[in-house]
């Protein structure tokens, strides 16, 4: 395989990596960051395109990496191979794996979601905050097989690194659009959907909610929970069970019990 070398710190590319661990140059100039294995062939699996893969073998964690290099160049990445400090500097990871993707940005409006014609599943985040919990909801909403995710008038960038990580990668396997709440709303039930709304605020418990058929099930931000305008708009609102001190879960834990609630519904009929 051909590759380049670098070494230097002063290297102007990985000067430019470092800068887009950054929001701000990475949204101008349109790119992702993709660290270690498992997000990296998560990506490859789901034909994500990778243009630039940085790679340091001394970092290597396990016996796979060379043969995924060899079908991201088959793919058309350029390679570079970097030394254990200049790979340390671009890395976002405190224990990098040696291993670090390049990728263009791809985003998405509704239009680019498919509602199958039965039982459609769709997991709706309004203005999640951190990037981990993002990142965990939809690795949970990956598991499941929903049709899509929908975020809400974020307030986390979908391509934080962080998110990327807590993904596992499955931010480049699952379908994602991004929308405001009153335009997800009018999609969803032009659709014929249900909108179960997900509240500590309310009496009904998930479990006594039917989730067989089509819907979507809707989360708030970590501080505030759901607006008004979903809580409005819901044909089911609905909460979890807390029966300690505690008042609510994190999101991405109550995300996770409502959709496999929803999967073991669907499975035993």
């Amino acid at each position: 395989m051909e590759f380049e070398e670098i070494n230097s710190l002063q290297n102007g590319r990985v000067k430019q990596i470092v800068k887009w661990r950054e929001r701000g140059p990475r949204d101008r100039d349109q790119v992702v960051l993709i660290e270690g294995y498992r997000a990296l062939r998560r990506a490859l699996e789901a034909e994500y395109p990778v243009d630039e893969l940085y790679f340091c073998p001394e970092l290597y964690q396990g016996e796979n990496e060379e043969g995924l290099l060899r079908e991201f160049v088959a793919r058309g990445a350029r390679l570079f191979r970097l030394g254990a400090a200049a790979f340390a500097k671009i890395a976002y990871r405190d224990r990098p794996e040696g291993l670090l993707g390049i990728g263009p940005q791809r985003r998405r409006g509704l239009k680019g979601l498919t509602i199958p014609p039965e039982k459609a599943f769709f997991l709706v985040a309004e203005q999640i905050e951190k990037p981990g919990n993002l990142g965990t909801m939809m690795r949970s909403a990956d598991a499941v097989g929903v049709d899509g995710l929908i975020l809400c008038d974020s307030r986390t960038d979908l391509y934080n690194p962080n998110v990327v990580r807590a993904s596992t990668g499955n931010l480049f396997t699952l379908p994602i659009a991004e929308a405001s709440s009153e335009e997800a709303i009018d999609w969803l039930k032009a659709a014929g959907l249900r909108i179960l709304a997900a509240s500590p605020h309310v009496e009904k418990l998930y479990f006594d909610v039917d989730m067989k058929g089509p819907l979507a099930i809707v989360v708030g931000s970590e501080q505030y929970g759901l607006s008004e305008t979903w809580m409005q708009a819901a044909d089911e609102r609905l909460r979890l069970p807390m029966m300690g001190k505690a008042d609510s879960l994190n999101v991405s834990t109550a995300s996770a019990l409502l959709l496999y609630e929803c999967l073991r519904q669907r499975l035993v009929g």
